[in-house]
């Protein structure tokens, strides 16, 4: 069976890993600081948090940048279910809506017309590792400063609505030059097992903020709400005669530790040779699947776009949602697995329940219908690509020749 999507694990992370354990420091410490810096230096932005996961930075930031009860949030309705949780953690409402009809990301128009007095923040998603629109965005919520209500001097400070990026497909992508992490006010980045680049579970949160803002400050603050509000990490107490600390907030808990970045800065290190290989099985997968008259490739590159290549989302023309689901068990049948990205959210119950209707989606519907996504990752061989290529045709000419 090729696997889907399996962590590149191999003995330089060991090595590091091993370093980190045996270093005498395991949690937040001298790694996961260089790991920050390496990543504001790789994305461009201004600063960078490291933590425990995408769902917590993001939850996190959120409630750090004042978010709660009637306060809105647009989010595409296509995507994870995390980008609507963090939402409805903080109290505020998910306002989902369509994508665009060129790809998987949230659709401009959509989004503007979702804008009222009570938007506080836009969180585009870059479903597959394909930027969005971010100029557009930006334009949106300067077109729009009128109607922004800010609720605090941090949200005044900006003057209208706040662009944060679900990111946590797309690190290494380029939007007219400039790589993911510095496209939005702050991006949010994902580094599970399953991502370009993980560090098991992690993710990190990168501010680029306009310039009247200290980042500097909001990297303290930040570090500081992370680590339950303590004014002193463990590092820092560490110091003689430095055990006294104060708690500022009633923070959260959720910092990465010097293990997960032991593993994030070796895969920082080689990225570049990681993005190169994805692209080469895009590349593969386009070149089998463009010759079948029943494929729709996915976008993945354009003069202002390049992916992160981290999805494959290959579609089949004219087919139902069962359909698609019997050509998924042919393809395990042949050894291979595929996934679908992803359920619109008024498909799942817990959306359901809070009366939001698939019906008003009808985009997001048809693509989800119809798609499967593919195995992409570093250890993928040639043979493997073909093996995997060679499943999908089997399958989707069996299914098709049903009919």
């Amino acid at each position: 069976m090729i696997p889907f999507s399996p962590p590149r694990i191999d003995e330089k992370v060991l090595k590091e890993v091993n370093d980190a354990l045996m270093s005498g420091w395991i949690t937040t410490g001298p790694r996961t600081k260089l790991f920050e810096n390496k990543i504001s230096a790789y994305c461009g932005c201004k600063t960078t948090v490291a933590v425990s996961s995408w769902t917590m930075g993001m939850e996190v930031f959120l409630r750090w940048w004042g978010i709660g009860p009637g306060d809105e949030i647009i989010i595409p309705v296509y995507t994870y279910c995390a980008s609507a949780n963090v939402v409805l953690h903080t109290g505020a409402k998910a306002v989902m809506v369509d994508v665009s009809k060129d790809d998987f990301n949230i659709a401009i128009d959509k989004i503007e017309a979702a804008i009222t007095s009570k938007t506080k923040v836009i969180m585009p998603v870059d479903i597959s590792g394909f930027p969005c629109d971010y100029n557009e965005i930006l334009n949106l919520a300067n077109k729009h400063k009128e109607v922004f209500t800010p609720n605090n001097t941090k949200q005044s400070k900006l003057g209208r609505i706040l662009i944060a990026s679900d990111a946590a497909h797309s690190f290494g992508a380029l939007y007219f030059g400039k790589r993911s992490g510095s496209l939005a006010d702050v991006t949010c980045f994902s580094f599970h097992a399953v991502k370009n680049l993980t560090t098991a579970e992690g993710g990190a949160v990168c501010f680029n903020l306009p310039d009247h803002f200290d980042h500097d400050e909001i990297y303290k603050d930040f570090v500081t709400i992370t680590l339950h509000g303590q004014s002193k990490d463990a590092l820092a107490k560490s110091k003689k005669g430095a055990w006294k600390y104060d708690v500022l907030v009633p923070g959260y808990k959720c910092n990465m530790t010097d293990i997960q970045a032991a593993i994030g800065l070796v895969e920082l290190d080689r990225y570049q040779e990681n993005l190169e290989r994805r692209k080469e099985i895009f590349t593969a997968y386009d070149a089998a699947f463009s010759k079948k008259s029943w494929a729709i490739l996915p976008i993945h590159e354009h003069s202002e776009k390049t992916s992160s290549y981290h999805l494959y989302l290959l579609r089949i023309k004219n087919i139902s949602e069962d359909q698609r689901d019997e050509i998924i068990q042919e393809i395990f049948n042949n050894d291979v697995a595929v996934n679908v990205h992803f359920q619109p959210l008024p498909l799942l119950t817990a959306y359901k329940n809070l009366d939001y209707r698939i019906e008003k989606f009808p985009e997001a519907i048809k693509k989800y219908q119809n798609e499967i996504s593919l195995p992409v990752y570093f250890n993928l061989n040639n043979n493997q690509v073909a093996q995997v290529v060679h499943a999908v045709v089997l399958s989707v000419e069996k299914i098709l020749n049903k009919e």
